[in-house]
């Protein structure tokens, strides 16, 4: 029988994609695991694949479209069957695979990790969240919008103990969603840009995070010369050759290995628990062509230096060419924001849930400090901010962190270990 070829969810936060171009044309004969198509997500830019084999008998959807996950893009079809209309748009989308609520304790640490990005990838259609039956049936009981509610079950999936942990409080994030949508007169001069996937999930996922997460501010000084000089000497011994070392690269490795050693930031809020990860998985900002992304660098502690320099730029480069899979952006635990190679000399980042801390890096600037001889001296100092979830994180345990983080950055040395 024909086999329907659909827009798949390649990321937990997908809800359309871009079909970029075709690999195959009709009448070609393809195999399972062929590549067919590139489409564009939220994130990246993947193949898809043919799931099974024979001959596209036809092709529904034109290069450039979009399409929402589950519609139907193509067929393949078995020698002498005929080619079939496209399915209605009710008929294309697969039933979702069925998960009861004998899942609900099976939640592991990767999984709550993507929690708050699966609870906001529908926010428009309860249909399409992942939700067991039972959590479905409840909530359109209640008149309760999955859209708000982050799932703790297999995969982020909504469950019915989430339903019974939401309050009408919960649910105020929603409304302010639609009261500050504002409708502006445009003039000839004005550009009205249509929000990209990914900007439109980089805006639900702030105004949760901002709306639902008690952040509060921390900021510390901290004396770079030793790192600068460490730095240089690294680079020059490296030679042409050699891999050359960011600042960035020695804050990376400091923020993870501080992490380690004060594991009550390393966890996230899990309504009645907090989970505290067993590894730190380093989320790193990345600024790209639509807005930004935090691809992880998984078992950063774990790492040295030159692993962590290599995992970074690897991670950089294919982040902007849109080259990354959906498993390098799960899993983060605790994330960098670097603004300092911008020249910005101190900010207060937005956390990036689930997680409960997230680092801010400001420009080294050259600045008069007192010697330990009561001299004023010429120094190097970098200003670091850092946002907690105050439901995880105590401003006495914030400060434990910044204090590991000064003393492994002013003793840089200590990370080559």
């Amino acid at each position: 029988m024909p086999d329907f070829v659909q827009m798949p969810q390649l990321s937990d936060t997908m809800t359309e994609g871009t079909l970029i171009r075709w690999l195959v044309k009709v009448g070609d004969t393809v195999d399972v695991g062929d590549p067919l198509a590139e489409v564009e997500t939220d994130k990246a830019t993947m193949e898809m694949v043919a799931f099974d084999e024979g001959q596209i008998g036809a092709i529904y959807a034109e290069e450039g479209s979009k399409s929402p996950v589950g519609e139907t893009l193509a067929v393949i079809i078995q020698e002498g069957e005929e080619v079939p209309e496209k399915p209605s748009a009710g008929a294309s989308i697969s039933p979702e695979s069925g998960s009861d609520d004998s899942k609900d304790n099976e939640t592991t640490i990767t999984e709550s990790s993507n929690q708050n990005e699966t609870a906001l990838s529908n926010l428009n259609s309860n249909e399409r969240i992942k939700a067991s039956p039972l959590a479905k049936k409840i909530a359109k009981s209640k008149g309760i919008d999955l859209g708000m509610i982050s799932g703790s079950g297999p995969g982020g999936r909504i469950v019915k103990k989430d339903l019974e942990n939401f309050s009408s409080e919960t649910s105020k994030p929603s409304s302010l969603t639609t009261t500050t949508q504002t409708k502006h007169s445009l003039s000839e001069e004005d550009k009205k840009i249509p929000l990209s996937g990914m900007r439109a999930i980089i805006a639900q996922r702030l105004l949760e995070s901002k709306t639902q997460i008690p952040h509060f501010y921390l900021n510390i000084e901290i004396n770079a010369q030793p790192l600068m000089d460490l730095r240089k000497q690294a680079n020059s011994a490296a030679g042409e050759e050699g891999n050359k070392f960011t600042v960035n690269d020695f804050i990376l490795k400091a923020v993870a290995n501080a992490a380690a050693s004060v594991p009550e930031v390393n966890s996230t809020f899990s309504g009645d628990s907090i989970i505290q990860f067993g590894s730190v998985n380093l989320s790193v900002a990345i600024a790209v062509d639509d807005g930004l992304v935090t691809p992880v660098i998984a078992k950063a502690n774990q790492r040295s230096l030159l692993e962590i320099s290599l995992a970074v730029k690897d991670l950089a480069q294919r982040a902007r060419a849109k080259k990354l899979s959906p498993d390098e952006f799960s899993g983060g635990t605790i994330t960098v924001s670097n603004l300092g190679a911008y020249g910005v000399d101190n900010f207060d980042a937005i956390i990036n849930p689930p997680q409960a801390a997230i680092l801010s890096i400001g420009s080294i600037k050259n600045t008069p400090v007192v010697s330990d001889e009561g001299n004023i001296v010429p120094g190097l100092i970098m200003k670091v901010g850092m946002s907690c979830d105050h439901r995880v994180i105590d401003g006495a345990v914030g400060a434990q962190y910044l204090s590991e983080l000064k003393k492994r950055i002013e003793n840089p040395a200590s990370m080559l270990i």
